[in-house]
């Protein structure tokens, strides 16, 4: 599904931390609604019934067609991510737009030792580019090699 055979796609495990994700959404989307049918705000059950019948596809279906579109490439002067399922992005930053370079992990993707590595690049809007479910070395040895191309680009 990834559109270009030479990106390469993302760690499988990032599929179980978007489920998670989306699974802990649901269940606070669930309890307001809920809360909401209980106050009498909404007229009657049938709001959470609809809401329960469309969670489980927002908690299954959608992570794994937004798993299967993030994919990046980073070339020898150049970084691409693609990612999206409704609306699709593809992304392609030179080295020499980059400003600086973060690996974040939150406390889900830290249990399967997954990492986010952020690009802020340069221009007028303040760019930043995400590319998550990178295993954490990984996204440490990226950052450096980015980090090495754009010091001695600038040497």
């Amino acid at each position: 599904m990834v559109p270009h055979s030479s990106l390469k796609p993302i760690h499988p495990d990032y599929l179980h931390v978007m489920r998670m994700a989306s699974a802990i959404w649901a269940v606070v989307i669930l309890i307001a609604a809920a809360f909401a049918w209980f106050l009498l705000i909404v007229p009657s059950g049938f709001i959470v019934l609809a809401i329960m019948i469309l969670l489980p596809i927002w908690v299954w279906l959608v992570p794994m067609k937004r798993h299967a579109r993030l994919a990046f490439d980073i070339g020898a002067d150049r970084m691409r991510v693609t990612s999206g399922y409704l609306f699709f992005t593809d992304t392609v930053v030179p080295f020499g737009r980059i400003q600086h370079i973060d690996v974040d992990q939150g406390p889900l993707e830290r249990g399967y030792d997954l990492a986010t590595l952020v690009v802020h690049t340069a221009g007028s809007h303040g760019r930043t580019i995400k590319l998550p479910g990178l295993m954490h070395k990984d996204a440490l040895e990226l950052r450096e090699h980015i980090r090495l191309h754009i010091q001695k680009a600038s040497q």
